[in-house]
């Protein structure tokens, strides 16, 4: 049993996926798309890395509240991909609190020494990877 961990964004997506036991994420791809509104090639490569992993039964979706917690446009946005990603994949999508993930995973590359022109590239699903862990650290805790 794994889950799978979505940083959901206007361009990309990463994704990180827990190990068997569910007790760690890693970062494992971003998907790229030209366009916002182009999702179906982006819901195929989910489909096709759930294939892959086998036995992934939740996945988790961060969910971009505001820092007063009130809910935006990207929030609307995020609630209709979950809609959609639930009905193309019969798999629960939870929405988990991603406020300050982005920073979280930029301060790991930091301090894992990548350089400041090279994070772009792995930002999205390192974000990815600290939104999942989250979740399994809350869920480990009750």
């Amino acid at each position: 049993m794994r889950i799978l961990g979505l940083d959901y964004g206007t361009k990309t997506v990463g994704v990180a996926v827990s190990d068997e036991l569910m007790i760690t994420a890693q970062p494992l791809l971003t998907i790229e798309r030209k366009s916002a509104n182009k999702l179906r090639q982006t819901y195929a490569a989910i489909e096709k890395i759930i294939e892959e992993y086998g036995g992934v039964d939740k996945i988790i979706l961060g969910y971009p509240k505001n820092m007063n917690n009130t809910l935006g446009e990207r929030a609307e946005a995020t609630e209709e991909f979950k809609e959609a990603l639930e009905r193309r994949t019969g798999i629960e999508v939870v929405l988990w609190d991603e406020r300050l993930s982005t920073i979280e995973a930029s301060r790991i590359l930091m301090d894992s020494g990548v350089r400041r022109e090279n994070r772009k590239q792995y930002i999205d699903k390192m974000a990815a990877a600290v939104i999942l862990q989250n979740y399994l650290d809350a869920a480990s805790k009750g």
